[in-house]
């Protein structure tokens, strides 16, 4: 009896060189091909329902290992593409039942790929996360021990009001961080065709327990890569009190455009 396999998509492009991706493998460890329809090309997998299909994607989404391999896969196929043709990525996990359902996909919003292609081509996306430094987040930090001034109303009033001014020096810095981070973002985006921001990762997945002020994707013309990464060095010299950290380039991950269907069955 043949296994049950659905249709793994990794990205659209118009047209990919014949036999460019013989060697990809993908998410499944099978070789990827192409789907082709309406002048549209749908880089995919044929992977199997057990590990792939709806049910276990629910199942499997929530294991950090297989999560992190998978998303590796995945990536890895994008980033083979792209050296060949501007491509709108596709999210993560968007399994269609088979190539009809892809080419009736592909043909359905054939307008919105072609205008997200046209945009994209000759341009990377690159991201900065902007966190407090290790100095800024000890300035910012309650002190502890010193001489007890009791002053009037004895310990207790002195304790409310010296823990009243670490809350207001810790508010105070931190605003100073965070207009800091703004002023960042602002000189950046200058130099980018576009600029998305994305909700601050936790310290869980960040590693680090300094705060993130900043996540931000940004679209640049390929020629501007240089003055892109010279502006990073240069705004984390003149904002001592934060961290940049630069990451890129990947294809335009934050810039494609297209609404994306979770899976088709």
């Amino acid at each position: 009896m043949t296994e049950p396999r659905g249709l793994w998509v990794y990205a659209v492009t118009e047209q990919i060189p014949a036999g460019s991706l013989d060697q990809v493998a993908g998410v499944g460890g099978g070789q990827v091909r192409t789907v082709v329809a309406d002048g549209l090309t749908a880089i995919a997998e044929d992977v199997p329902l057990e590990e792939f299909g709806e049910a276990a994607l629910r199942r499997n989404l929530e294991d950090l290992a297989w999560l992190e391999e998978t998303a590796r896969a995945h990536h890895r196929v994008i980033d083979a593409v792209v050296r060949q043709s501007p491509v709108v990525p596709m999210r993560l996990a968007t399994v269609y039942s088979g190539d009809a359902s892809v080419a009736a996909m592909l043909a359905g919003r054939a307008d919105d790929f072609r205008a997200a292609l046209g945009r994209m081509s000759r341009r990377q996306e690159w991201g900065v996360k902007v966190y407090a430094a290790e100095r800024a987040e000890a300035n910012a930090a309650p002190a502890h021990g010193g001489t007890e001034d009791t002053g009037s109303g004895g310990k207790g009033a002195a304790y409310l009001r010296r823990r009243r001014d670490q809350l207001s020096a810790q508010q105070d810095a931190r605003r100073e961080l965070t207009v800091s981070a703004e002023l960042v973002h602002g000189a950046l985006s200058q130099l980018a065709v576009d600029s998305a921001l994305h909700p601050p990762q936790a310290p869980q997945l960040t590693g680090t327990s300094a705060p993130m002020l900043l996540n931000a994707a940004y679209l640049l013309d390929e020629q501007r890569s240089e003055d892109f990464t010279a502006a990073v060095g240069a705004l984390a010299k003149s904002h001592p009190a934060l961290r940049l950290e630069l990451t890129g380039p990947w294809p335009p991950y934050s810039f494609a455009g297209v609404e994306q269907e979770e899976e088709a069955w």
